[in-house]
């Protein structure tokens, strides 16, 4: 299982990224806010790159936006591959997006703790997240759902009272 959870993962981290990637662009020529270099600022940090003020490292921008994005859906796809699939699933998913961000962003002490941001950029990167959370959970559910239930959702449909809409029984049940 978690071959085929690592690399669904990278698929399905890398789809998410693309689709909010997209939706950031539409955002920005909509409200005219300018591109962030805080992935690159925090990828500089993390690997000792020299940081040069006033330089704009779009590349560096571009593999932390698309390998953190691909890496965190790694853990999407294994909650998809235990049972842990849908919209409560990409709920709790779109949280440790937004988790790993601020942890890396603070670490390193090129982001500040999202309480003390504008409201209208929390919002705006929320958004963002959840579309990646979702976009993300979408493409992990469907690549785990070819291999059937997860060991979750076996059990649930074991136990009386659980909700019928986890997915097919087991062909050996």
């Amino acid at each position: 299982m978690m071959k085929r959870a690592l690399w669904q993962g990278l698929v399905a981290g890398a789809a998410g990224t693309v689709v909010m990637t997209l939706g950031e662009k539409a955002e920005q020529r909509l409200t005219g806010r300018p591109d962030s270099y805080v992935p690159a600022r925090t990828l500089e940090r993390l690997t000792g790159l020299p940081e040069r003020p006033g330089r704009q490292p779009v590349q560096l921008n571009w593999a932390m936006h698309f390998g953190q994005g691909a890496l965190v859906g790694v853990l999407r796809s294994v909650m998809a591959h235990v049972g842990l699939r849908g919209p409560w699933s990409s709920v709790m998913f779109t949280v440790v997006r937004l988790t790993n961000d601020q942890v890396l962003e603070n670490a390193t002490g090129v982001g500040a703790p999202p309480p003390t941001w504008p409201r209208a950029e929390l919002v705006v990167d929320l958004l963002h997240k959840s579309v990646y959370g979702f976009a993300t959970g979408a493409v992990a559910d469907a690549l785990a759902a070819r291999n059937g239930p997860g060991p979750g959702q076996r059990h649930a449909m074991m136990r009386p009272g659980r909700h019928s809409d986890v997915g097919p029984p087991p062909k050996d049940a």
